[in-house]
């Protein structure tokens, strides 16, 4: 793997796609190559990736896009289901539950959101000029279940870590447990139930996958396998465009999604680190006042973020320059506050693409936990997420378990406009590690002038739980000077150093950049199998 110094960006002059998978970076640059824009570039990625990196997304799980169009206006899409209409706290206790399952179709329990937002997202494309029909745009990822992808390392080993959990799953084993065996990284997969109902939506209309024949399809499997999510379910759901949250801090316009995803806590942990104006990166006071940010932001988020038609404060108002100042104020710089909380955990791709007209996107899809319910759906080839096991059976919690409410997500894309000209799409992986290596690479970039590429693979802490890891202390990669490491120690902080260099703990980050000369810049985490490409 490369050292950090070592690991540069990607420059282009037409368009740019960054991508923790190489394949989808690529379906992303040759649309831009035969004219796409950068929306429809996106499109084609994340149906690629869904296909190549199945462990961490699919088109049974949701997506939040944020897009910056060349006017300035930022525009957010949400894309995550809601419970379904027999999601009811009553049949998880008659059934049994005392919590919602993580596994198996009782996890199945939210509508899938994603292929409703790649179809706002069409709209959006076709408003700035987009070309491109949907079968062009969806080919590639049919082509990828069709014809077969070679296993990633990160899957390999996730299904072996897994598989106890996940291969009574229905449809499970079929897809991902070929010949009843954990596959070898390098080895073929196909998905050959997926590569036909693409190949169908290509043809009919993403609307098909809610109201047509995939739909009913999935609905029947659904009903089969005891998913309580129902195909009226499906025909009232669509992905809907909502105002961004947005703050203003020294350098920077921050752009983030808002509830019910943790948007909120990126924003504030920023916000919260801005008022205590340090001067260096990779610094004592670098390191420790993002985790001490990070800590008061969560407890926040712990408070407020739920499904957005039933939230107990407005969540604009934790962002005011008055209300930062006064949490900053409590941030003992000499100090750490104990820890820890409840964690949330989380597996996603980020994705990143800009183009010559100014257009930008942060995308982020996700199936919540690592291969989701781990459900597959037989006529379909849906692979059905677990974000529903968020919910809780408790009717007077923030986040109860009810028909039609939509879950806490983890998942939120970033953007920001920088003092000097540069548009900035940057985002991650990693569930409760999210906002923390937002934070750690936009203060690097943006704040610090640290390069991108180095920025996104220089050394990276976590507090917290996040995919594929239960400990919910702090945190580092080996490669942190131990002076710094000591002096964390020294002020209370629980820590300790991973044997890693490079541990996919810290999730998988990316960014793209356009700079004022109308150059474009994209990076990818060297902890993830993707880059960035360009044309």
């Amino acid at each position: 793997m490369l050292a950090a110094e070592e690991y540069e960006s990607t420059h282009a002059a037409r368009g740019i796609v960054a991508a923790p998978h190489h394949l989808a970076a690529t379906a992303g640059q040759e649309v831009l190559a035969e004219g796409g824009n950068a929306v429809e570039a996106m499109i084609a990625a994340a149906a690629a990736i869904a296909v190549v990196y199945p462990h961490m997304n699919h088109v049974g799980g949701d997506g939040f896009w944020l897009i910056r169009e060349p006017s300035g206006r930022v525009r957010y899409i949400e894309a995550c289901g809601f419970a379904g209409s027999l999601a009811t706290i009553a049949r998880y206790h008659d059934l049994g539950f005392e919590t919602i399952p993580t596994r198996g179709p009782n996890a199945a329990v939210t509508v899938p959101g994603a292929v409703g937002g790649w179809a706002l997202a069409l709209d959006a494309a076709r408003s700035h000029g987009g070309r491109m029909t949907l079968r062009r745009l969806l080919e590639p990822a049919i082509r990828f279940a069709r014809e077969g992808v070679a296993v990633t390392r990160s899957q390999t080993r996730l299904t072996r870590e897994k598989r106890a959990e996940l291969e009574s799953a229905p449809g499970f084993a079929e897809v991902f447990l070929p010949g009843g065996e954990v596959p070898e990284e390098g080895s073929l997969q196909r998905q050959p139930r997926l590569a036909d109902t693409l190949d169908h939506l290509a043809s009919a209309g993403l609307a098909d996958f809610y109201r047509g024949d995939v739909a009913r399809e999935m609905a029947a499997d659904l009903e089969r396998i005891g998913s309580p999510v129902t195909r009226a379910d499906l025909e009232r759901y669509t992905a809907r465009e909502r105002p961004p949250l947005e703050m203003k801090i020294g350098r920077a316009r921050l752009f983030n999604a808002p509830p019910p995803t943790q948007g909120l806590a990126s924003l504030l942990i920023l916000g919260l680190f801005d008022q205590l104006k340090v001067a260096r990166a990779e610094t004592f006071e670098h390191i420790h006042g993002l985790v001490e940010a990070t800590k008061r932001a969560f407890l926040v988020r712990q408070q407020v973020v739920c499904d957005p038609e039933h939230l107990p404060h407005d969540p604009a108002s934790f962002l005011d320059p008055k209300s930062l100042a006064q949490r900053a104020a409590k941030i003992d710089m000499k100090r750490a506050l104990p820890w820890p909380h409840e964690a949330k955990p989380g597996d996603t791709i980020w994705m990143g693409a800009a183009d010559a007209s100014g257009l930008a996107v942060s995308y982020i899809q996700s199936i919540y936990f690592e291969f989701g319910s781990g459900c597959v759906l037989p006529s379909t080839g849906v692979l059905m997420q677990n974000r529903g096991s968020s919910f809780v059976l408790d009717p007077k919690s923030l986040n109860p378990l009810l028909p039609g409410r939509r879950p806490f997500h983890t998942l939120n894309p970033a953007l920001a406009e920088l003092a000097d000209g540069r548009i900035l799409a940057y985002g991650t992986m990693g569930g409760e590690g999210q906002p923390q290596t937002q934070a750690a690479v936009f203060t690097r970039h943006a704040l610090f002038g640290v390069p991108l590429g180095e920025a996104i693979a220089r050394p990276r802490w976590l507090l917290g739980r996040t995919w594929g890891d239960q400990e919910t202390n702090l945190k580092l990669e080996a490669r942190f000077d131990g002076n710094i490491v000591d002096r964390l120690l020294s002020v209370g902080h629980e820590l300790v150093v991973l044997p890693e260099d490079y541990s996919d703990t810290m999730g998988h980050a990316g960014g793209v950049v356009i700079h004022p000369s109308g150059q474009l810049e994209g990076a990818h985490d060297p902890r993830a199998d993707g880059g960035a490409a360009g044309v």
